[in-house]
């Protein structure tokens, strides 16, 4: 009698990869685990200082979530890479969330982020990772993108083991116990740092000539992680401390401008290592050599705008940069950061605004109090006191944030602009699936809670 395969969560699977990522990652970069051991000070700190975020934290079950919470990113090189790794993280139920363009600040990528998207999966662990696909399209030596893609044509990023598993996983709708921790491993084997290179010297230096991230991405074994990211409660606090802690942090933080409510993604990071690399020669010895890549990053998350409030946002944010534009070493970075909270002024910075004029997304539940009746509008039931709103999460990125990030780790070789070239259906086509609409994902979730908001409250009444 055959005996009942027992699958284990996808949530499980994914919380069991991320902490073997972390751990990975700290021993491969010593500083991500300084910068773990600052941003755990930093939150117990805020959590201290702040009894009402405190108590939404422990009432919503987000400390665990807050422990666990990070995104990686990697740089894939070619379609296949990018549809098998889509595949590789539907084992983790993680699926392709909003379409990329990164051409507009001179990075030739463009990229999605795999992450969790029901509301549970994300309290449980919303690991996500954001990743970029090679767009061989932007190199514009017609030799050199011939040369680039023969390289990546003759390596396989995934063991052969990983692969039998996401195709056991696709035929029995997961993996065991065993399956899982094997998978685990193996999946880890594609985003491990690799010090010996895949070519030689001389065209590792040509294709960094043409963009350091194609260099990046070419020229190695894998996609290995370039950055891993804790999120923080206070990304000023953590900006401050690393200095302490022997941490050079880029001049200027990603995102909107320090808030009461904290809006979207605010990001930051320390400078790109560099790391030595072997280089095959044709003489079948080694050259050594440097590489730089891969860095640490810090985010802090706020409450996810609406189509109105996104407009506002990009508008606001986009009058600063004609203001003031951040210089490469960061000697301007005050008065951007002046210009930044100007500009932002015409921004609301609190929740009863925010919610009634549209601007983010809440989620509703009742009180238990008495108030206004189940049929009347949302914002009359929260002014009753009988609803509750809460900010719902911006789980995903900003091109413009992740952009800076990336050219900020670059230096002055990574600063040139390109028009804007969005290639979606194209994306889409390599990936092998269409990306999930984030909007519409939080449209759903704030509808949804006030649905049940709207449920509960009659059975009470009729009760």
């Amino acid at each position: 009698m055959n005996s009942v395969k027992t699958i284990v969560s996808a949530d499980a699977v994914r919380t069991t990869f991320s902490r073997a990522m972390s751990d990975m990652y700290r021993a491969e970069v010593p500083q991500y685990g300084t910068l773990m051991e600052l941003v755990r000070e930093v939150n117990s700190e805020t959590r201290r200082a702040d009894s009402v975020l405190d108590g939404r934290l422990v009432a919503n079950d987000e400390i665990e979530r807050l422990d666990l919470e990070r995104h990686g990113a990697i740089r894939v090189g070619t379609p296949a890479e990018l549809a098998t790794m889509r595949r590789l993280f539907a084992v983790m139920g993680m699926v392709p969330v909003a379409y990329y363009d990164l051409s507009v600040a001179g990075v030739p990528v463009h990229s999605t982020a795999f992450r969790p998207v029901g509301t549970e999966a994300l309290r449980r662990n919303p690991f996500r990772v954001f990743t970029s696909l090679l767009r061989l399209d932007l190199i514009a030596d017609a030799a050199l993108r011939e040369e680039a893609a023969g390289i990546l044509a003759r390596r396989s990023i995934f063991t052969p083991r990983c692969l039998d598993l996401i195709a056991v996983a696709e035929r029995d709708g997961g993996l065991d116990d065993r399956e899982a921790d094997t998978f685990v491993r193996e999946a880890l084997e594609t985003f491990r740092w690799h010090g010996d290179a895949t070519v030689t010297a001389e065209v590792y230096a040509r294709l960094r000539k043409a963009h350091p991230l194609v260099a990046d991405i070419v020229c190695f074994k894998g996609p290995h992680i370039n950055h891993l990211t804790p999120r923080t409660l206070d990304i000023d606090a953590v900006q401050v401390g690393m200095p302490v802690k022997g941490i050079t942090p880029k001049a200027v933080i990603e995102g909107p401008p320090r808030r009461r409510v904290p809006i979207l993604l605010r990001q930051t990071s320390f400078r790109a290592l560099q790391e030595p690399v072997a280089f095959p020669s044709s003489a079948g010895t080694s050259e050594d050599g440097t590489h730089t890549a891969r860095f640490g990053e810090i985010e802090q998350r706020g409450v996810a705008l609406t189509p109105r409030g996104r407009a506002l946002y990009d508008r606001l944010l986009a009058e600063a940069r004609d203001r003031v534009q951040v210089s490469s070493d960061g000697s301007n970075a005050e008065a951007y950061m002046a210009a930044l909270v100007e500009a932002f002024r015409a921004f609301p910075d609190d929740e009863d605004a925010l919610r009634t004029e549209r601007l983010a997304y809440f989620r509703f539940s009742p009180t238990g109090r008495a108030g206004a009746p189940p049929d009347a509008d949302i914002d009359a039931l929260v002014l009753s006191g009988a609803v509750k709103a809460e900010p719902i999460t911006y789980e995903d990125f900003l091109p413009v944030s992740a952009a800076g990030i990336f050219s900020s780790n670059l230096g002055d070789e990574g600063q040139e602009n390109h028009a804007e070239r969005a290639a979606r259906a194209a994306f889409e086509r390599d990936l092998g699936a269409s990306v999930f609409d984030e909007d519409a994902l939080y449209a759903a979730a704030e509808r949804d809670s006030i649905e049940a908001t709207r449920a509960a409250l009659l059975h009470h009444v009729v009760a």
